[in-house]
């Protein structure tokens, strides 16, 4: 169970985080408008949300607020992103979730990457003739299907670390399902530009009704996804992995021409890893293991950085965008050519950060000059083991927004980094007849060639980029981040850690700073903000930048300031997203009493006023700055509580998450 130390006070925490209501929605509507600007950064002292879409930051919100901790949070959130980001995760893909569990000072990985089901072969993606087969036909293909692990990867993570009973962690996205919420511009957007996509399939009848687009506005209901998560609520996971549902997911994957069998369902486990590490100006950090290549991409281009000083310059400096490029391909290059499934391929996790193996690809950066030649590496002479077969240039792949990424923390110093995905935007655009699951495309990730490390192969993992990433500083959480994007996702996550480590900006400053990204020489991706002067420099220099400016990424983040025992989010602006924080006082637990009530949590409408009135007086004095009369009031707030249960007048669901809170409050207050 995670439980852990409170960030101000450093007290052991309660362990009494456990019941999360059933009625959820009541105080948060499922209205939806833009995100506003002041929606995007916020301050909480015990707990923190951001998310992509601020109706899934509302959500999480409510779990923190209501004893659970963060990977609770984490879980109530993916199920509501299900629902309001269709486009983008789901029950039916997969991802990988990083927890720091602050009582065992443990930071661990659930992997529930998707993998190819038995019947897959490595030619699988070429015609008869030997060649590949166009990519927009791949890719929509029935052996695109990875088989999808986010649910077993989310059971998993609640068996290990949960707190709140795991139905009720269902219930928001249920009811967000069934009674529908307005969609917004991204959501109305992806669903126009897929049209094609949406209409082979039955997510025609959701997303395209008699034949045209939901648009910004209308109000989307998803009845049968609403019915599949209540049997999984009901049924428990079996369902899925061997019960109806999983053979209603085979048969689709089928029909549109793959191999996919319920015994591939069956046989599918997340697994439980550990993350790579690496160390930066000071800051451990950790991030994703291979099958993502993330993580040690990561941590190479921040070791290539190390001895140039990057902080010097200005952030739009063209020397400094320089540097970033030409440690951006050199890294990329060793990706391309020795990721893969550790399953499969042996991967040189130490030869790649070796000290000695980044001093020599740190020669081959000239801060005057463009490498115009940029080869891979060789860090197996930096490491034991045998070489696997190398893949050969990087194939070109879609770069749309695909993929979610979102954070938590709590009151305990747990934090969660978690990057989810189906694939493309609506993934294979498949959805499950009569269940609403769409289904990844996640296989068009391995090499459509076979031979070398990410080809395809039966119950293999495809290569990712998917980059969840924490900082540690003085071995406490300082910082995570995480971005979908592709291969953009990685790069995106670098600069926001560069622009706050190095340059030492805000948070928001950090997430709002445009980004760049290249892979090989001499393109460059780039966002709207990067200066024409430096763009100008760079084009001298032999670098080429993209026609037109584009979003790298959709970076959510924490900041944790142990000072002042608050946590900071930031949402970044090019999504809809939310950074909501949670503070527990005497005004958060009215507000508590308040959506009890609407719940019908009490039998006698005088039990709620004397509560509210009882949290009154406590208000009082903590805004006299008289916490000892404040915890005294509490105590006596407790003792009301005991009354109106014996008196029959408050549910025991209610009972438990106030009692819960006034604990926890006194203990703050007194700390």
């Amino acid at each position: 169970m995670l439980k852990g130390k409170r960030w101000r006070q450093g007290t052991a925490a309660l362990a009494s985080a456990m019941l999360v209501t059933s009625t959820w929605l009541t105080g948060l509507g499922a209205e939806n408008t833009a995100a506003a600007e002041d929606e995007l950064v916020d301050v909480g002292e015990d707990g923190m949300v951001s998310t992509s879409h601020v109706l899934a930051s509302e959500v999480g919100a409510e779990v923190l607020e209501r004893n659970g901790n963060a990977v609770d949070a984490a879980i109530a959130i993916h199920f509501a992103l299900n629902v309001v980001e269709p486009m983008m995760s789901g029950i039916g893909g997969g991802g990988f979730m990083m927890v720091y569990d602050a009582e065992e000072d443990e930071t661990s990985i659930v992997n529930s990457r998707e993998r190819a089901p038995a019947g897959a072969e490595p030619d699988m993606f070429l015609d008869e003739d030997g060649n590949e087969i166009p990519f927009q036909e791949r890719v929509t293909s029935g052996d695109s299907v990875g088989v999808p692990g986010t649910l077993d990867g989310l059971m998993q993570a609640h068996e290990e670390w949960g707190t709140a009973d795991f139905d009720s962690l269902l219930d928001p996205g249920i009811e967000l399902a069934a009674d529908g919420f307005d969609i917004d511009s991204q959501l109305a957007g992806a669903i126009e530009s897929n049209q094609d996509k949406l209409s082979e399939s039955a997510a025609e009848d959701v997303f395209l009704p008699e034949g045209e687009p939901l648009q910004e506005g209308d109000h989307l209901v998803q009845e049968d996804l609403a019915d599949t998560m209540e049997m999984i609520q009901s049924e428990g996971m079996d369902v899925f992995y061997n019960g109806e549902v999983g053979q209603a997911i085979a048969d689709t994957v089928q029909d549109f021409g793959g191999s996919m069998t319920l015994d591939d369902l069956g046989n599918y486990s997340a697994e439980m890893d550990e993350p790579v590490w690496g160390s930066y100006q000071g800051y451990d950090i950790a991030s994703m293991p291979p099958p993502s290549s993330g993580g040690l991409t990561l941590l190479q281009m921040l070791a290539l950085l190390d001895d140039f000083d990057i902080g010097q310059y200005d952030t739009q400096d063209s020397e400094r965008y320089h540097l970033l490029t030409e440690t951006m391909r050199l890294a990329y290059a060793d990706r391309g050519e020795y990721m893969g499934d550790p399953e499969f391929v042996d991967v040189p996790f130490n030869g790649l950060l070796d000290p000695d193996y980044i001093e020599d690809r740190r020669d081959l950066i000239d801060p005057e000059a463009v490498n115009e030649e940029v080869e891979p590496g060789d860090p197996w002479a930096y490491e034991d083991g045998e070489p696997g077969d190398p893949s050969g240039p990087l194939e070109e792949q879609d770069e749309s927004g695909e993929t979610t990424h979102f954070t938590v923390t709590d009151q305990w110093g747990n934090m969660v980094s978690y990057t989810s995905t189906i694939e493309q935007v609506f993934g294979s655009g498949i959805m499950v007849p009569d269940y609403g699951i769409m289904l990844n495309n996640e296989l068009t990730d391995f090499d459509a060639t076979p031979g070398g490390a990410n080809e395809v192969q039966p119950n293999k993992r495809p290569l990712s980029s998917m980059t969840p990433t924490i900082v540690f500083e003085d071995g406490e959480p300082y910082m995570s981040a995480g971005s979908p994007g592709g291969t953009r996702i990685i790069n995106a996550v670098f600069q926001v850690v560069n622009h706050v480590l190095d340059h030492e900006m805000s948070l928001q400053e950090a997430i709002d700073e445009p980004r760049i990204h290249s892979m090989d020489y001499p393109a460059i991706d780039w966002e709207e903000g990067i200066p024409q002067e430096a763009r100008d420099q760079l084009e001298e220099m032999g670098h080429e930048f993209a026609e037109s400016s584009g979003g790298i990424g959709n970076v959510q983040s924490i900041l944790v300031d142990h000072e002042e025992g608050t946590f900071e989010g930031v949402a970044d602006d090019n999504r809809e997203g939310a950074a909501i924080g949670f503070t527990l006082d005497s005004v958060s637990m009215m507000n508590l009493v308040e959506r009890l009530e609407e719940e019908g949590e009490f039998e006698d409408e005088e039990a709620p006023h004397a509560l509210d009135l009882h949290l009154t007086s406590i208000n009082h004095y903590e805004n006299q700055g008289d916490f000892e009369k404040a915890a005294d009031h509490m105590e006596g707030f407790h003792d009301l509580l005991d009354h109106q249960q014996d008196e029959g007048v408050i549910s025991e669901e209610a009972f438990n998450i106030l009692q819960a809170q006034a604990d926890r409050l006194i203990e703050k207050l007194q700390g």
